[in-house]
């Protein structure tokens, strides 16, 4: 486990201005699927897929709430020479409850993500894989997770161009 959360925290850095690029439209942006963007950078060679939610939704208690978040994205990353090869992480806009997890529902499917800061991984490339395998398959991703504040958040990815977005940054950045 500490390896994963090494790579995951050596991939936050790596993401978080993949959140900058996607949001000013970066010149290592390569392609568009659908709603899902390519990112290649190197030194390290690097590719991610990413995507903004369609829908998001602030609750606490019950109630909707609005709520200030900065960038909110979906990713799979792939970045050779740090050995990640598939890994799926979101970030939320804001700092997660300590010991929180982030849930991911595809089509009834639910994955969990442990949370560190504003961001959130998969334990395993395990369950990478599997989590892929659904996006690939569904139609709507639904990312649920709770601030450090309380509030409840539920963002809605569209998956058109995710297969396509997800193949072009493992192949650009196959080693």
């Amino acid at each position: 486990m500490h390896a994963r959360i090494s790579r995951g925290i050596a991939a936050a850095g790596l993401i978080l201005a993949a959140g900058v690029a996607v949001s000013q439209e970066s010149k290592n942006r390569v392609a568009a699927h659908s709603d899902w963007s390519v990112f290649e950078a190197e030194q390290p060679a690097q590719c991610w897929s990413v995507s903004a939610p369609k829908e998001t939704i602030n609750t606490r208690d019950g109630r909707v709430v609005a709520a200030r978040r900065g960038d909110i994205l979906l990713f799979v990353s792939y970045i050779p020479d740090s050995g990640v090869n598939g890994q799926v992480s979101f970030t939320g806009g804001y700092p997660f409850r300590d010991g929180s997890t982030v849930s991911v529902d595809v089509a009834g499917s639910t994955f969990e993500l442990f949370t560190d800061g504003e961001m959130a991984w998969s334990a395993s490339d395990e369950d990478d894989k599997k989590i892929i395998a659904a996006l690939k398959r569904g139609a709507e991703a639904t990312v649920v997770g709770i601030s450090s504040r309380g509030t409840r958040t539920e963002d809605k990815f569209s998956l058109f161009g995710f297969t396509a977005a997800v193949e072009e940054a493992e192949k650009r950045c196959s080693s």
